[in-house]
């Protein structure tokens, strides 16, 4: 974090004040009426009753929203006049994991999306009442429907409605009597997935349950939150949520294109809906009138109906545990890393392609774990690869349409944040970054997918000025920003068109940019950034599950000794994997915190171990006194798994991805989820950052780290540690240092962060569970020696025993924080000292040669070594071959020549002198041409 900046100990968020709602029933005419925040909202006892006599063939089907990927119930019509739905083509792009051609590429038919046309259609309304104390019960022309309504139930009323086939068919009962606004007057709506702010659903669709992360859709008018709630014991927790268990629907807009929350239950040709003839059929809902605005009535009815708190543990694992596996397989054959690319492959999605995410993922393990290997085999290799390559997708076969991949060398790939961060992790010694992010601040690229982004952004201008200092960039960053706010933050969205989203697909598209907000808030401290980062930090809260309810119960898993077989690689060839028969508690195999991967896939991706939310939940839960965010934050990331789990949750429920082994298998004997193997250094990232994060915050800020920015794409940005000291507690200038296996803990709840200055060695522990830890804890002699003078010294009260054989006992309070020096000792630092060495050398460190396009530049790695990178953007069209020249320290020329595309060299060099380099190139009809010299270094 940032010295000097404020803490922050109120929520900025302006809430109403809430009071307990009254609930009154004078007639049938005027229906139940709630009394909230001094308005009087009525629910009248109305329902619209769809049948059909054959199946109405109920299927999901691509939307054809302009710029947003997401699918929508459909139902099969006879009727032409009612096939409103046209089916949308599908290019050759939009396919791979996630992306079901059961869905995408069927056959055209006459369809409808709209609820109301889904059937014939019936209007009942209550006739007449009676009242048995807090009971009402409606009677209706029809005696197929019966309903009462209970008026005393906390916090909601709720209402009871029982329907009786008077006929054999398939049926689905709307309740359709909540208040309707028009569009114009709604401040706030919200129907899951993809409908937040005032962005008005353009057709009645109906949101099956188990797309929604509450059962209920919701619209605020400035005073109350209005929705209709299916009840909880209507989405169980087992098995899994699914379209072909999902028992109703949720819908927003009504007939007239009014905004009226509903439940269809339940769903036209969906679980329940076909009907015998006298067959009943029962179900509840809660009539929600609710004085705090619509993120607050999210939180409260997940906290106060669905159990959400914070309800996760370590349980199998620590974080710490999980990240030394996890950066072990990172380097291990099965994380599937081409060398000859230098990229991980992405066969999941792309074949023969490899995509990366950022050179700072890597860069950040080598420094914080003291690992020269990591540093060697991953993040040199993609620093490359970000300064080279077009796009992160990069495949060398020019036909490959999926996804839409690059096979050009025409970067830099890299965000103008993370060459910014390359430019201070090596201490503002290669100039050339600098040049590079003035280049790209000038300019647009599209760097993933189809996403064009523009370089002259004030999230770009923040960065340069973290990068040089100059504050023209700041003035600009600040500027931008503000009209920022009063565009896109203080104007609530009503369509899909932000010009910072892009494509709308990941979540970060359809909220404001809140973590980088977050970030301008801790740079100058102005407040109304961070009012706003709390307000986009809640909203994408909204993508992550609350429901199903939890229970309080074993669940057994892997039934037979076969662990879930995910359809997709079933369908690609994958072999079945086997774990044994076991029972786990439901809270442990919980998706509640989760978010699903993205509004196009979000119907088979059910939830994603890829939460790079959650520290920066945590960070800003912690400035605004948030519990809910802080509480999420923890859900996503704290016992799941205890190494890399793969990619998300998708078919059954299972402990196969708690497993230590489970990525220690080839591709194709994955089959539980997909794997991208691109996603393994983020995750590793992700989990530094939420232990420096919770160690900064149970701290109270008092250990703090400064850190870089990783930008990724998506929905992959995190903080990258360790390239600079920081504090704990008094003292200064503490180097983060967390090599593999430093220690190890008795206890499985305890967390820790580790720490170096001089002889003395900082650990923080933090207690992830509600109980009282007492640990002990021993280091690892072939990385801390100690002697007879070594001590533990407490630095926050915290009880620790005497040092002996390396080894102590602790106490950390439940939840809380414990943080210790351990004097006179001798950390055996390997690689981080020599990278992070400052060298002032701002000599010339780039060159380009004009016959073949080539890119030349010298790296300057501290006191660990320098390297001279060149590529060429011309390709294997152009050139069979490529020899680089160049002269070595003595003078003497060397040569090395590379047969293949893409054509790129490195060269190692220990000391610093000019180097002088040429290219001899042979054209594809065998000729050669020499290019001009030129000469780079001092």
């Amino acid at each position: 974090m940032k010295k000097g900046f404020p803490r922050w100990t109120a929520c900025f968020l302006l809430m109403s004040f809430v009071t307990e709602a009254q609930v009154r029933v004078p007639s049938v005419e005027e229906g139940i009426q709630i009394i909230s925040a001094g308005q009087r909202y009525t629910f009248a006892p109305s329902f619209r009753i769809l049948y059909n006599e054959k199946d109405p063939g109920m299927a999901l089907k691509p939307a054809g929203i302009k710029k947003v990927a997401y699918n929508v119930l459909t139902w099969k019509v006879s009727d032409s006049s009612r096939a409103d739905f046209v089916q949308q083509k599908v290019d050759a792009s939009v396919a791979g994991d996630g992306f079901d051609d059961r869905i995408l590429r069927t056959r055209s038919e006459w369809r409808t999306a709209n609820i109301y046309n889904a059937g014939q259609s019936e209007t009942l309304r209550a006739n007449a009442l009676r009242r048995n104390k807090d009971t009402v019960f409606f009677s209706f022309p029809s005696p197929a429907l019966r309903a009462y309504v209970l008026t005393n139930t906390k916090p909601y009323p709720v209402l009871h409605f029982t329907f009786t086939a008077p006929k054999e068919g398939y049926y689905s009962i709307g309740f359709t009597g909540a208040p309707s606004l028009s569009p114009e007057a709604a401040r706030e709506i919200w129907q899951p997935l993809i409908w937040q702010e005032r962005r008005m659903p353009d057709a009645a669709y109906l949101t099956p349950a188990f797309m929604a992360p509450l059962p209920t859709t919701m619209v605020n008018d400035g005073r109350t939150t209005l929705g209709v709630l299916a009840a909880p014991e209507h989405l169980p927790f087992q098995p899994l949520p699914m379209l072909p268990n999902s028992q109703f629907g949720i819908a927003l807009r009504n007939e007239k294109g009014m905004v009226q929350p509903q439940v269809y239950a339940p769903i036209p040709g969906g679980y329940g809906s076909l009907m015998k003839r006298g067959q009943a059929f029962h179900f509840s809902v809660q009539l929600v009138a609710d004085s705090r605005d619509i993120t607050h009535t999210y939180e409260f009815i997940a906290e106060k109906i669905f159990g959400f708190h914070d309800y996760r543990r370590n349980d199998i694992a620590s974080l710490n545990t999980v990240l030394d596996n996890m950066t072990a397989y990172a380097m291990t054959d099965y994380a599937w890393f081409v060398d000859s690319l230098k990229g991980f492959a992405y066969s999941t999605d792309v074949p023969g392609a490899v995509k990366n995410v950022s050179s700072l993922n890597p860069l950040e393990l080598a420094i914080v774990r003291d690992d020269s290997g990591m540093f060697e085999k991953r993040a040199y290799p993609l620093t490359e690869f970000m300064l080279s390559r077009e796009k992160f997708l990069f495949s060398l076969d020019s036909l490959q349409k999926i996804q839409n991949p690059s096979r050009r060398l025409k970067g830099p790939v890299a965000p103008l944040s993370e060459l910014a961060a390359l430019y201070n992790v090596f201490g503002k010694n290669n100039p050339f970054y600098l040049q590079l992010m003035e280049q790209e601040y000038k300019s647009a690229r599209i760097r993933n997918l189809d996403v064009k982004e523009d370089g002259a952004s004030w999230i770009n201008a923040m960065h340069l000025y973290k990068a040089t200092g100059d504050k023209q960039y700041l003035s600009a960053a600040v500027s931008k920003a503000n009209a920022y706010l009063r565009d896109r933050v203080d104007r609530p969205q009503t369509a899909f068109d932000d010009p910072f989203a892009g494509s709308f697909f990941f979540w970060p598209a359809f909220t404001n940019r809140w973590i980088e907000l977050s970030q301008l808030f801790e740079l100058t401290g102005d407040s109304a950034y961070l009012r706003a980062a709390v307000e986009g930090a809640r909203h994408y809260a909204m993508f992550t599950w609350m429901a199903p309810r939890i229970p309080d119960s074993l669940i057994t898993v892997n039934k037979g000794g076969k662990a879930p077989m995910y359809w997709y690689l079933r369908s690609k060839g994958h072999a079945q994997m086997y774990y044994p028969e076991e029972k786990a508690p439901a809270w442990r195999l919980s998706e509640i915190g989760l978010t699903p991967e993205s509004s196009g896939t979000s119907t088979g991706h059910r939830g994603i171990f890829m939460t790079n939310f959650a520290p920066w939940m945590l960070r800003i839960g912690y400035y605004a006194k948030d519990t809910f965010l802080m509480n999420v934050a923890k859900a996503a990331t704290i016992g799941r798994y205890r190494n890399f789990p793969g990619y998300h949750i998708n078919t059954e429920r299972t402990t196969a991805y708690e497993q230590e082994d489970f990525p220690l298998h080839a591709h194709k004997e994955q089959s539980v989820n997909s794997f991208h193997y691109n996603h393994i250094l983020p995750m590793a990232s992700m989990l530094i950052d939420y232990l420096v994060t919770d160690a900064f915050v149970r701290s109270r800020g008092q250990i703090s780290f400064p850190p870089e920015y990783i930008e990724g794409y998506a929905y992959l940005q995190n903080y990258m540690y360790g390239s600079a000291p920081g504090t704990f507690y008094k003292e200064k200038d503490v180097q983060l240092w967390m090599p593999a296996r430093l220690l190890t803990s008795s206890s499985r709840e305890v967390n820790y962060i580790a720490a170096r200055k001089g002889n003395r060695l900082f650990l923080a522990f933090t207690n992830q569970s509600k109980e009282r830890v007492r640990t002990r804890i021993a280091l690892n002699p072939a990385l801390v020696s100690t002697t007879a003078a070594s001590k533990v010294i407490s630095l926050n009260g915290a009880t620790a025993g005497r040092l002996q054989q390396g080894a102590f006992d602790c106490e950390v309070a439940p939840g809380g924080i414990a943080a210790f020096v351990v004097e006179e000792t001798t950390p055996a630092v390997r690689f981080q000292d020599r990278v992070l060495t400052r060298k002032t050398d701002n000599g010339n460190d780039y060159g380009e040669i004009k016959t073949g396009n080539a890119k030349a530049m010298l790296f300057k790695l501290g006191a660990y070594g320098r390297r001279l990178f060149l590529y060429l953007e011309d390709d294997d069209n152009q050139w069979r071959s490529v020899q680089l020249h160049y002269t070595d320290g003595a003078g003497k020329e060397q040569r090395v020549k590379d047969t293949a595309y893409p054509f790129e060299f490195t060269v190692s060099f220990p000391k610093a002198f000019p180097v002088q380099c040429w290219l001899t190139l042979e054209r594809r009809d065998g000729t050669t041409i020499t290019s001009e010299k030129i000469t780079i270094g001092n």
